[in-house]
């Protein structure tokens, strides 16, 4: 079975020098603890589930690096229950069911089980409901820790009977001090890390304990000497292929191209620059941004602005043809375009609003007169009968013709704003709907 217990993970930090800096500094009790302070400092909900020593099935829900192992076995071992933890992405059903004999086991003796499984948005349907149950009747108290939204990717019958707690991205002043406590362990004592390289750590650290332990650690190994000591060429070198956390597909990839996307459609330009460099930074390609800057020219500038479309396809365009760094230029320059240019989602609204009614009203015939009559049989049945041909008539317009469904005659999805282009282009069709309602012919009124 994979499977550990928390006296199997707690006797780690009895092997020295082997384990690595994250695990000989994982904290034992909530004093200890790095961060999370809006779950953990006085009053608080999981500063009370152990004052109370009642613990109860929870997701621990956060970025990679904020301690959610952590916390799970400090919440354990607060109610001294026995801690088994599994991989979902290692585990199967059988190892579920072994687990939890063990724990019915243990609790025939007086004594609880958390069962913590790391990854658990992993897991499939048939193997979260192999241990629902047992969360249900009490054998287990479950404890997951997911790097995604629990809501898109758990059973809700799981999630119904587990709280979630969101972790946050560890604080600049809280990795500060986790790096201090670090360089006071005796086999780093020796080592001097000067100011620039420490600062440049805790930046690439980016908000992950583990992050910035294990290249303390990479940095330790490469400094030379009785005195080792860390610049910040030392320190480049050891973050030179470093990238940012970003988990393709995952909530943060999700969170970065909302954010610039709607600073795209707030009109800050300096703030879409930052998120597209901040994608690129984490790794994100390229192109799916460029697929998602066409969106945003036709979701929120639309016909205000239409060279904003060809725009943002011709950026696309480049970043196939020649790539970077050529490519991601161009996709800077549109989404700059973008940001400043005039916002309309008239069309946008009007497509959503067509498609709505559409799906919720009965399916009109097309009238007679749009008919194509190809065949002499259907000009005998009336296809094609006066129809106006829209070339013939002055401003190519027919007034009073009708292009809807009898019944839907005046329906309206399309309104234009009153900026950039659309200003014309709304002017337009009030000047042509009035001649519509001007006119004193209305020929097809009533026609089925």
């Amino acid at each position: 079975m994979v499977a550990r217990t928390m006296n199997d993970l707690f006797a780690d930090q009895t092997r020295g020098d082997a384990q690595p800096l994250a695990a000989r500094l994982r904290p034992l009790s909530l004093d200890d603890y790095v961060g999370q302070s809006h779950l953990i400092a006085p009053g608080k909900p999981l500063r009370q589930v152990v004052e109370r020593g009642q613990l109860h099935s929870m997701i621990l829900w956060g970025p990679p690096g904020t301690g959610k192992t952590t916390l799970a076995l400090i919440l354990a071992g607060a109610v001294d229950a026995e801690f088994i933890t599994l991989s979902a992405v290692l585990s199967g059903v059988k190892d579920i069911r072994a687990a939890v004999e063990q724990a019915k086991a243990r609790l025939g003796q007086g004594r609880r089980t958390v069962l913590f499984v790391d990854e658990v948005h992993r897991f499939n349907k048939a193997q979260q409901d192999a241990f629902l149950p047992h969360v249900e009747d009490g054998t287990v108290i479950f404890i997951g820790a997911t790097t995604e939204n629990p809501s898109f990717e758990l059973n809700n019958a799981l999630l119904s009977r587990a709280r979630v707690y969101r972790l946050r991205s560890l604080e600049r002043q809280d990795l500060s001090g986790l790096l201090d406590r670090a360089l006071r362990q005796p086999d780093l004592a020796a080592m001097v890390l000067e100011a620039d390289a420490r600062d440049l750590l805790l930046d690439y650290a980016d908000g992950d304990a583990r992050r910035l332990l294990n290249m303390l650690e990479v940095a330790m190994d490469l400094a030379d000497g009785d005195q080792p000591r860390v610049n910040r060429p030392l320190m480049q070198e050891v973050l030179r292929d470093a990238v940012r956390r970003f988990d393709k597909g995952g909530d943060l990839f999700y969170d970065q191209i909302s954010a610039l996307h709607k600073s795209v459609r707030g009109s800050d330009p300096d703030a879409a620059l930052y998120w597209f460099a901040r994608m690129l930074d984490g790794g994100c390609d390229p192109l799916y941004v460029a697929r998602r800057v066409v969106r945003m020219a036709s979701e929120d500038i639309g016909n205000a602005d239409p060279r904003a479309l060809t725009l943002a396809l011709n950026a696309w365009e480049v970043q196939e043809r020649l790539g970077s760094p050529e490519g991601e230029l161009t996709i800077a320059q549109a989404i700059v375009f973008l940001a400043v240019a005039p916002k309309s989602n008239a069309v946008y609204d009007a497509y959503n609003t067509a498609r709505r009614f559409v799906a919720e009203h009965p399916s009109n015939e097309v009238p007679l007169h749009l008919r194509n009559a190809p065949t002499k049989l259907m000009k005998a049945e009336g296809y094609g009968a006066e129809y106006h041909y829209a070339h013939d008539y002055p401003d190519a317009f027919v007034d009073g013709e009708n292009y809807f469904p009898p019944t839907l005659r005046d329906t309206r999805f399309y309104e234009p704003v009153e900026r950039g282009l659309e200003i014309r282009i709304a002017e337009k069709l009030r000047q042509l709907r009035r001649r519509n309602r001007d006119s004193q012919w209305q020929r097809y009124e009533g026609d089925s």
